[in-house]
């Protein structure tokens, strides 16, 4: 599950542990902001002896809801590289971890642009040496989101130079509002991930259900069995061969939220 970043490294392993989860996914910093709170050294020491022997082999930190890569806004453009560069280089103080991000809105100009402005900031921070693998999230399309195709997805990683470095996070809600049928036809989407994209760029998923139907183009989050989604499409998901191996994180609302502080 997503858990708080608050306590550290070592606090959300024991959370994770207690609730009989091997990985789990975090907020590198403020989700609606730009501050980080500091790492501390000898919490990450502590997480990294604990995680081995209690089963947590990756984790996946998450970048800011603010943060957007596909924007022409010089201001904006600054923010994200100053966020993105700082990240990679705290996550590379954690073992087994990959990193997270939206590919952001187009804010009214060429999709192509934005796409390829996206691959450049990839491009600006990912060097030969990284060890924390880059995951762009598949979108639902509000707005003038980009990413929620995909073939934009495949642009974007087409275009980035170290393409060994970076991969797709699979969104349930996202892909389903999206238009993707992973009720009734999850093999054909898999399949077409597969053709368009890449099967081995699918690196991590985010198992959740939907509050909209299929299509809308909008991504509100419901608990599983509580929203558009059908009960059995997550169960077909985690079991499906393909990422049946991969990480797989709820980011759904919790009925107890201060269970996981």
């Amino acid at each position: 599950c997503h858990l708080s970043s608050a306590k550290g490294y070592l606090h959300r392993a024991k959370t994770a542990v207690s609730i009989d989860a091997n990985t789990f996914q975090f907020f590198t910093r403020n989700p609606r902001g730009g501050r980080a709170k500091a790492i501390d050294p000898k919490d990450v020491a502590a997480y990294a002896a604990y995680a081995p022997e209690h089963g947590i082999e990756v984790i996946l930190g998450y970048a800011p809801y603010t943060a957007n890569p596909a924007s022409d806004k010089q201001a904006e453009h600054d923010f994200t590289m100053m966020v993105l560069a700082e990240d990679l280089a705290r996550m590379a103080e954690t073992p087994q971890a990959m990193y997270t991000l939206q590919p952001g809105s187009a804010l009214g100009k060429p999709v192509d642009e934005a796409l390829a402005r996206v691959a450049a900031a990839l491009n600006d921070v990912i060097t030969p040496s990284l060890g924390t693998p880059v995951l762009v999230q598949t979108m639902a399309g509000e707005g003038t989101q980009v990413g929620s195709t995909f073939e934009q997805l495949a642009s974007i990683l087409d275009q980035v130079e170290l393409d060994d470095h970076v991969g797709v996070l699979f969104d349930a809600c996202r892909v389903w509002g999206a238009g993707y049928d992973i009720v009734d036809d999850l093999d054909g989407v898999v399949d077409e991930f597969d053709r368009v994209i890449g099967i081995d760029k699918l690196r991590a998923i985010h198992l959740n259900d939907s509050q909209n139907a299929r299509g809308s183009h909008n991504d509100r989050h419901a608990r599983i069995g509580e929203g558009q989604i059908c009960p059995e499409a997550p169960a077909a998901v985690a079991n499906h061969p393909a990422p049946r191996a991969l990480p797989l994180d709820l980011t759904t609302p919790h009925p107890h939220p201060s269970a996981f502080a």
